[in-house]
């Protein structure tokens, strides 16, 4: 039986929830307390930069709290956040509030986190959320978010009491290639979960497009906006787990070049990246802008050139010899598209990965249920590489940019792993 009280709270939990939650129906997953087997639930502790509105660990965490919409019912964790540490509290910091609310406490360290306040490990799985937040960029540009050094004091409690736990990080492992490679040795070698990236890779895809698994690509393009180390991660990652697919898996990067400017419009017209493959991507956009009420056709009016005043093209050679291009076409459209040719058929392949407006930022919930999927499962639904390799190839990039835009070769990202044969993105 409900209770009074049990309303009550419920109120007050909608309250908080701010976008989630709209209606009481909504929201019963606040009455939860214990999984409905009657087992305990899943300890989870939160480990975030910043936690205030719109930031990641805010429309992230809390789906932890509240549960989240996905394939048609609002998903209920059997998962309960008992710790949270934040690295900055602004003024509009949402932390205290939302522990006072849900129960949990917010600790003065990383260790104290995991360890709930007591002397041991004392959770089940840890989520950290590096993004957002004031911190430094260094000479290429990239925010130097402390993902690594959260993972490193991570790592110090799990050896120090001798048990290890599922991690999940989110977006790229660290703006340093070494960094990165070293946060994956680590999580080898203490043989736990470890599963990170972006939400772009599982959101949903318009059209709903998989590449059958073991298919030769003979050439793929993505189309990106938005800043630089920010935006551009995004949209690397999701090229990967389309490429990954191909036949052989992913073999590494043999090399890298970044150019901008008329440099990039010179490289298409000398045939470094596909002209069908650009409009076939950017006829994937539902957000083309331009000076006509109707979209245009970007990629052979001209109007491309006139709308992206600063473009950037990342050129990214494989092992295998695949050649894989990522244009960043700001001012041109407003969302991420991917293209691809196929050996054996003559129809190119492409689709939008598809991210829904705020203030809900439904996409989210994608990569949470994935997240949960490796709490309950004790096993990272996809590869952490997959996250390795397109932190690594930005950094790489951004040498290459304040390195005179040369081509770069990297011996260094020698990463390879097979995908799995499930896609993992929405499509419920």
């Amino acid at each position: 039986m409900i209770t009074r009280r049990d309303l009550l709270k419920t109120s007050s939990i909608a309250a908080l929830a701010g976008p989630f939650v709209r209606h009481a129906s909504e929201i019963d997953a606040a009455l939860f307390a214990r999984s409905d087997d009657g087992r305990p639930k899943k300890r989870v502790a939160i480990v975030a930069t910043i936690w205030n509105y719109l930031s990641h660990a805010q429309h992230m965490g809390d789906r932890f709290l509240v549960g989240y919409p996905y394939a048609g019912t609002w998903q209920r964790p059997d998962i309960e956040v008992v710790s949270l540490y934040i690295d900055q509290k602004p003024g509009d910091d949402q932390s205290a509030a939302r522990a006072a609310e849900f129960g949990f406490k917010v600790y003065p360290t990383i260790a104290e986190t995991l360890r709930n306040g007591g002397s041991r490990l004392a959770v089940d799985a840890v989520v950290v959320i590096g993004e957002h937040g004031n911190y430094p960029r260094n000479h290429k540009g990239q925010k130097l978010y402390p993902r690594y050094e959260f993972f490193q004091q991570i790592v110090d409690v799990f050896e120090m009491d001798g048990r290890a736990v599922p991690v999940f990080n989110d977006k790229h492992l660290s703006w340093s290639w070494r960094q990165a490679k070293e946060m994956v040795e680590t999580a080898r070698r203490l043989k736990f979960p470890f599963l990170a990236g972006s939400s772009l890779p599982v959101t949903w895809r318009f059209q709903s497009l998989e590449l059958p698994f073991g298919c030769e690509i003979e050439e793929a393009l993505m189309i990106g906006v938005g800043s630089s180390d920010a935006m551009d991660y995004h949209a690397l990652e999701a090229m990967q787990c389309m490429v990954e697919r191909r036949k052989g898996g992913e073999t590494g990067i043999r090399s890298v070049q970044m150019v901008e400017g008329d440099a990039v419009w010179t490289a298409g017209v000398n045939g470094r990246w596909s002209q069908d493959l650009l409009e076939a991507a950017l006829s994937r956009s539902d957000t083309q802008y331009g000076d006509s009420q109707h979209p245009q056709d970007l990629a052979n009016n001209g109007d491309l050139r006139k709308l992206v005043k600063h473009p950037a093209a990342y050129f990214i050679e494989r092992n295998d010899g695949l050649q894989t291009t990522l244009l960043m076409l700001n001012g041109a459209v407003g969302d991420y598209t991917f293209a691809a040719r196929l050996r054996g058929t003559d129809e190119l392949q492409s689709t939008q990965f598809f991210l829904p407006e705020r203030p809900n930022v439904a996409y989210s919930a994608c990569l949470v249920h994935k997240i949960v999927e490796m709490i309950r499962t004790g096993k990272a639904p996809y590869p952490v590489e997959r996250t390795q390799l397109a932190s690594a190839v930005l950094d790489r990039c951004l040498d290459s940019k304040v390195s005179g835009h040369t081509r770069m070769a990297t011996p260094e990202l020698d990463i390879r792993y097979t995908a799995p044969r499930e896609s993992h993105y929405c499509n419920v």
